[in-house]
């Protein structure tokens, strides 16, 4: 299975589907990833905070799959933000994952009361240019964040993660990253389940004999986003990867679309700190 690609504002490209890590168990990790490998995927979510990194470069080590067929993302956490801590944390992520350069680098949150997000991103941008990442992005930020970023050193991340599923949208945002060349990652895409039971979701999964969560994965693909649903079993993976057999129609996608309620299941960006 060759999976579609997203270009990246930067020349690069990333699987727009993949998986993520957060929540999996340090001694499961190394599994998760050989399975979701073998599943078919190719671009791995992770982070410094999920505490799994290292089962993660174990993974890469015992998988078939060459490297370079394999997108990684990793991120600082908030308090590795600044220049100097960031480039610490870039550098012990690489060595836990047991890599001398990552494909993507985030910064997991922007901090806002900390002030320090748009000084982390000048360190990413040195780090880049040094060789150590190929690209660089952020997670969490709203459009302000994003402008402050660019404006005061003229670099557009490639992507920003966020929150994103039937019941929390973004419409506004991923606007703003349309007009300015950055993908949208969703993260919690299946937000908890909330949507499952929904006319729209169940009509659809009706009709295409797709479960709801493949539905609302689908949904995801259509809206042009990249996605990155977790699963720690082989079933679950092989189940979210199994999307390119059908599509849903225009009147499903509208229907899907009038779920949403701004209705966050983690954090306000603004306010995590």
């Amino acid at each position: 299975m060759k999976l579609h690609r997203l270009a990246m504002n930067d020349g690069q490209s990333i699987p727009q589907l993949g998986f993520g890590l957060w929540e999996v168990p340090a001694e499961q990790t190394a599994r998760v990833v050989r399975e979701g490998l073998a599943a078919g995927y190719r671009l791995i979510d992770g982070a410094a905070i999920y505490g799994n990194e290292k089962g993660l470069g174990e993974g890469l080590r015992e998988t078939d799959v060459p490297r370079d067929r394999i997108f990684v993302t990793t991120k600082v956490w908030n308090d590795r933000q600044g220049r100097t801590e960031a480039r610490r944390a870039v550098e012990e992520s690489l060595e836990r994952i047991g890599l001398d350069r990552i494909d993507l680098i985030l910064i997991h949150w922007p901090c806002p009361h900390r002030d320090l997000y748009h000084d982390t991103w000048k360190t990413l941008i040195e780090l880049r240019d040094e060789g150590r990442v190929t690209s660089i992005g952020v997670s969490n930020f709203h459009e302000a964040q994003l402008q402050r970023i660019i404006g005061e050193t003229g670099v557009v991340p490639v992507l920003n993660q966020i929150e994103l599923h039937p019941r929390l949208q973004q419409a506004d945002l991923r606007a703003f990253h349309k007009a300015h060349g950055i993908i949208t990652q969703s993260w919690t895409p299946l937000g908890q389940g909330r949507s499952f039971d929904a006319a729209p979701v169940r009509q659809a999964a009706a009709r295409t004999g797709k479960s709801p969560a493949q539905i609302i994965l689908r949904w995801h693909l259509q809206i042009g986003c990249s996605v990155i649903p977790r699963s720690t079993r082989a079933a679950g993976l092989a189940e979210n990867i199994d999307l390119f057999d059908f599509a849903l129609t225009d009147d499903e996608m509208a229907g899907i679309a009038s779920l949403d309620a701004g209705e966050r299941t983690g954090p306000d960006p603004m306010r995590f700190n």
